[in-house]
């Protein structure tokens, strides 16, 4: 097909592709929308289910309900229904979709009706959609029905135009991700016609649902809902197209919106309405709380509310974000620049003319400030000034009220007799003075109420006691007025500035306790390097950060293992631990307080790394759920310990791969080796063998000793070589036991000489032997093969020279060296001759050995309490000598044996 250049050099949009690989990957699901009961969304389903069971489809229905419609209920016929489950709740037994059993029946399309119920207690999951999320995993086809006033985006909207509220109710992210939505679609008329003959509810059913929701305009509103969301649904659908086939298209890229939101009522409105304004752009949007930095302020209550605002924007497709700062405005607007949104969305209330003119709200301050981005305000309907909420009055069973009660009268009351006294020694004009100190002792002590009551009590104890005329409140002079009214102004200022600074460095006081503690726990992380100990730490450190029992548990092959708990004798029920495994394949949060097996007593996390999930942690939230802080706590110290456990992961995979490649360079070493060490001998010895068959007696005597010669040295060689590797492995499994005998050096060296000229004739041998050399206590036989072993490494790498033998006394250790004048050995290679199969260089033109002689020699020596070690160059610049070092006797041991 012709190119028109439009797409040339534009590449397919990485995240839509991944979409789409992982569509391919999981089940479809095919949603049924309706505008409201009644327009035939399960006889839709159920009809094209006849006609798929037709052309051999394997289809199930898992779950249909006729609500008594017969025509419904006769579409069933020749269907395979699954059976439903059975479970008892309140003395009575309910019947509900069978989960397990839809899994282990693996249709390839199942029809699961009524997309927004709930579950009955007790079930996996609370919701319906949740379980159609576990289908769709499995790689099962859903079809379901669902009507439009059960979308949580929409719940308040449908409130306000049917009047009806909507208990049942679904996430967006769930029709959004749906692979396909077909909309059923009927006038409202003939669904009120359908409604009075009885077709979708029974007679009584159908009078009060005329009366309250099926009204023609409610219908009309709700038709046009589902018609625009079916319509936002196929605009979707056409861009991840375009995008995933990298052709341009018309949709706006660079939209984004940031929502603000607080702990007030009207914040969940705002969300509601953020998603219905980011649907229609097709934009993505996030929800941000801000938090003043200087104070701590926030309420129980607040920070629920909080939460479930932050869990409503997630279900309905938003991001959200915790912001802390002392400039609201600032703070928004810096975010909304990071984030690059392009509008921002905000909640605004009714406010009084004095609070206008005296306290900007925020949304004035953005409108001011925000150049270049769009602000849309969202208002609470019908609400007056005097709706609008206000901070909570203060009551005498307030601790702060009482505190504030008792520490103002006392410290007014010390000021003033302190005041008075002064004025008896001497009178003061500016006695007053006092008393602001009074006021900011309260500030501090007792907080702004305090110094709002120490003021007052101030100005009116100060007029009684030092203004004409005294022991009244009257005033005489009017610069007294004047200077009264002063003070009470100057008092409530620096009482507040006072009380101020005291919430702060309160706050701050916390805030520093808490990042000590995490940094405390974060420097023991990486102190450890075992994932045993950062476990330990992790659940010592949770369980004193949030009081509350905690359980963590690491994969261990294909089941989770209770790795630690704290107290540790907390124990998991059968469903706990499902809970834990579900957190741990899906990579969600499972337990209490979640979607998905909330009868569990803790609510378990997982602990995600970037290679996988390391481990899962379980919070008991039975009794009270996590509030905001203990949230900040418990993400911070599982990001930490997530990058501990996959850090310990990642070390002892490292010193496997590191024990893999040394085993991996080893067998190809002693393969190398058998290749030429055993081919070699055995050639040699094969063909001698041939030749003495075949020519046998025709041969000259000469010539039949040299190959019998041949084959005897080539079997010696073996036998050697045999040897060595039996040797090495005895070193190597700690199963070498030497057997400890006095032994004389002088007669070992010699009989080690002997054997090395029978296989070296010719080869010069010195030796020199210090005539006052003691017995010492070692094996006899070991000792030989390492000077054997020796000696025949330095005729192979010394040359024509000869090679030197010394044995001497030293201290308390007897010296034998064997020194070569070959070319040495460099500095850096020293020590790695003694390793297993290392060869440095070729010798004297012979095949090189295996590289086990030296090892072998270090690992008998050692075995004998011994050491050794090279040294190069040994004489003139040149040459390697190898010295052993073996301990001498105790003397007394020695002559009482």
């Amino acid at each position: 097909m012709a190119d028109d250049g439009r797409n040339q050099g534009r590449r397919p949009d990485p995240d839509a592709l991944l979409a789409l690989a992982d569509k391919d990957r999981r089940g479809k699901l095919t949603v049924f929308l309706g505008m409201a009961p009644g327009v035939g969304k399960t006889y839709a389903m159920l009809s094209r289910a006849r006609r798929l069971k037709a052309d051999g489809v394997d289809i199930v229905v898992g779950l249909v309900e006729t609500h008594g419609r017969s025509e419904t209920a006769a579409l069933l016929e020749g269907l395979e229904v699954l059976p439903r489950s059975r479970m008892a709740h309140r003395g009575r037994m309910l019947e509900a979709f069978d989960l397990d059993g839809a899994l282990a029946r693996r249709p390839k399309i199942i029809i699961v009706d009524e997309l927004a119920s709930s579950n009955p207690e007790g079930s996996r999951h609370p919701k319906r959609h949740q379980d159609i999320a576990e289908l769709i995993e499995a790689g099962i086809d859903v079809w379901t029905a669902l009507n439009i006033q059960h979308l949580e985006s929409l719940a308040d909207l449908v409130a306000d135009i049917t009047g009806v509220g909507v208990r049942e109710r679904v996430p967006d992210l769930v029709l959004k991700r749906a692979d396909e939505v077909l909309l059923v679609d009927l006038p409202p008329s003939e669904l009120l016609e359908r409604l009075k003959e009885g077709k979708v509810y029974l007679p009584d059913n159908a009078a009060r649902a005329t009366d309250r929701f099926f009204r023609l305009g409610n219908l009309t509103a709700l038709r046009e809902l589902a018609l625009r969301r079916t319509a936002d649904r196929v605009d979707d659908q056409m861009v991840d197209y375009l995008r995933q086939n990298a052709i341009e298209g018309p949709w706006a890229a660079g939209e984004r919106l940031l929502v603000c939101v607080g702990a007030d009522e009207l914040s969940e409105k705002v969300v509601r309405a953020a998603s219905r304004l980011a649907s229609g752009l097709n934009a993505n949007w996030i929800v941000a709380s801000i938090e003043r930095a200087d104070q701590d302020n926030a309420t129980r209550a607040g920070l629920e509310r909080i939460d479930r605002i932050f869990h409503l924007a997630e279900q309905l497709g938003a991001e959200t974000r915790h912001v802390i700062g002392a400039d609201f405005v600032e703070e928004i607007l810096k975010l909304a620049r990071r984030e690059h949104a392009t509008q921002i969305v905000i909640g605004a209330r009714s406010r009084t003319v004095w609070r206008r003119l005296f306290s900007p709200s925020l949304p004035d301050a953005l409108a001011r400030r925000a150049a270049g981005i769009s602000l849309h305000l969202v208002t609470a309907e019908g609400e007056s000034p005097a709706a609008a909420p206000r901070q909570k009055s203060l009551s005498w069973r307030s601790p702060r009220l009482r505190r504030a009660a008792w520490i103002a009268p006392c410290l007014v009351a010390a000021t003033t007799s302190l005041g008075v006294g002064i004025d008896r020694i001497m009178h003061l004009p500016n006695i007053s003075l006092l008393y602001l100190v009074a006021v900011l002792c309260a500030a501090v002590t007792g907080g702004y109420t305090a110094a709002l009551l120490a003021a007052a009590l101030s100005a009116l104890a100060y007029n009684f006691f030092f203004i004409a005329p005294l022991y009244t409140f009257t005033i005489a002079s009017p610069h007294e007025v004047f200077a009264v009214l002063i003070f009470l102004v100057v008092a409530v200022i620096a009482g507040g500035f006072a009380s101020r600074i005291q919430r702060q460095s309160e706050t701050a006081q916390v805030r520093a306790t808490a990042l000590q503690s995490l940094y405390e726990f974060s420097r023991k992380l990486a102190g450890t390097g075992k994932s045993e100990d950062a476990i330990w730490a992790t659940v010592s450190q949770l369980q004193a950060s949030l009081r509350r029992n905690v359980v963590l548990l690491v994969p261990e092959t294909d089941e989770l293992r209770l790795a630690a708990a704290w107290p540790p004798d907390v124990e998991l029920d059968v469903t706990d631990m499902a809970a834990a495994r579900w957190a741990q394949e899906k990579r969600e949060k499972a337990g209490q307080g979640t979607g998905t097996l909330p009868n569990s007593r803790f609510e378990f996390r997982p602990l995600a790394g970037p290679n996988g999930v390391v481990g899962v942690c379980g919070v008991e939230t039975a009794q009270a759920v996590l509030d905001l802080h203990e949230e900040r706590v418990l993400a911070a110290i599982l990001d930490q310990t997530t990058l501990a456990l996959d850090r310990a992961r990642l070390l002892k995979e490292s010193v496997a791969q590191a024990a893999r490649l040394e085993g991996e360079r080893y067998r190809e070493a002693l393969l190398s080796s058998l290749s030429h060490d055993l081919k070699t001998p055995l050639a040699t010895i094969t063909g001698a063998v041939t030749s003495l068959r075949e020519f046998g007696e025709r041969m000259e005597p000469e010539s039949r000793d040299d190959l019998l010669k041949s084959i005897e040295e080539e079997g010696s060689r073996l036998n050697r070589f045999v040897a060595n590797l039996l040797d090495m492995t005895r070193v190597e499994a700690g199963t070498l036991k030497p057997k400890q005998d006095w032994v004389d050096v002088a007669d070992v060296v010699q009989s080690a000489v002997e054997r090395i000229r029978k296989h070296a004739p010719g080869h010069a041998i010195e030796t020199g032997i210090a005539t006052d050399l003691p017995l010492i206590e070692a094996d006899g036989v070991l000792l030989g093969q390492v000077l054997f072993n020796l000696l025949d490494n330095a005729v192979k790498y010394g040359g024509d020279s000869p090679v030197h033998v010394y044995a001497r006394r030293d201290g308390t250790s007897v010296l034998i060296s064997v020194t070569d004048l070959g070319r040495g050995i460099p500095p850096e290679d020293l020590e790695r001759i003694f390793e297993k199969f290392y060869r440095r260089t070729k010798g004297d033109g012979r095949a090189p050995g295996t590289g086990l002689g030296l090892s072998i020699a270090r690992g008998f020596i050692e075995a004998m309490n011994g050491t050794i070690h090279a040294e190069s160059p040994a004489i003139r610049k040149k040459g390697t000598r190898i010295v052993i070092r073996l301990p001498l006797p105790d003397e007394t041991k020695r002559k009482e044996e």
